[in-house]
């Protein structure tokens, strides 16, 4: 009997993750499958509790349930709990866990894949839902010299960063109020990609020989990894390397093993 994994999303079917897993399981000899669920938008919470019912393991967590995902969870990692999102659930003594690895995907992805050091760097994340939720105490704890959260609804930008205190030098805003400011690292957490738009800031954000990183990940450049370019940045990413380090992660908490990435990235790109 294999065991059973897989994504809940709506909408799913583009996404990689069973690709991703069922390299993983490969290359670690782990005997899983994993499919892609189409959660309900009114019954997110039913979906996943009968996924386990039916001897489920474990569940990745994607748009836009990854804050309902948090709510349902019996317990909390801490970087879960602070980010008020998740990413990953699992089953353990009949309670349902649930863990963020989103922000350390990002983190690996930017630091070992890519080189980009985070220590001082001034970062802008564009967007306040789970997606963003995810990463913001993460970059802040690679010692930013500062992380502005700006959302097109201002209260909750301001709210999320409030709740972050703690851990750094860390504000809120509207998008609206970017002007002016110049940052080393814009990350673009919103969904607006997901109908090919851009968040609403000007170019000017942009510093000298800034990057640009999209958590979003398409088969073409998404419109954020064009934005990036036709402003002048250094470097403009998608998020297909964090989408495979941060199910890396995922795959290590539920199986005890380590994938290696590298190779996997590479797969898919290709």
């Amino acid at each position: 009997m294999m065991d059973k994994y897989a994504v809940i999303g709506n909408p799913v079917a583009h996404s990689k993750s069973p690709l991703i897993h069922q390299k993983f399981a490969a290359q670690t000899g782990q005997n899983l499958s994993y499919e892609r669920i189409l959660g309900d938008l009114e019954d997110f919470t039913d979906d996943v509790r009968a996924f386990f019912a039916a001897g489920g393991k474990g569940l990745n967590v994607t748009v836009p349930f990854k804050e309902q995902a948090w709510r349902l969870a019996d317990e909390l990692s801490p970087g879960a709990d602070s980010a008020g999102a998740v990413n990953t659930l699992m089953l353990e003594s009949g309670r349902i866990f649930g863990d963020n690895t989103d922000g350390i995907g990002l983190v690996r992805d930017l630091q070992q894949n890519h080189g980009f050091v985070l220590s001082g760097a001034g970062v802008l994340l564009l967007g306040a839902g789970g997606a963003s939720r995810g990463v913001a105490r993460p970059l802040l704890e690679q010692g930013v010299s500062r992380l502005v959260i700006a959302n097109r609804t201002a209260g909750r930008a301001v709210e999320l960063a409030g709740t972050l205190q703690s851990h750094g030098p860390v504000s809120g805003c509207g998008l609206n109020e970017l002007a002016g400011q110049e940052f080393d690292l814009i990350v673009n957490g919103t969904a607006a990609g997901l109908s090919g738009q851009v968040p609403d800031i000007p170019g000017s954000c942009l510093g000298k020989n800034a990057w640009v990183y999209d958590m979003m990940y398409a088969s073409a450049p998404t419109a954020f990894v064009v934005w990036g370019r036709g402003h002048g940045a250094l470097h403009a990413l998608d998020g297909l390397g964090m989408l495979v380090e941060q199910a890396a992660e995922s795959f290590y908490l539920w199986r005890g093993v380590r994938p290696d990435t590298k190779t996997v990235i590479e797969d898919l790109r290709s």
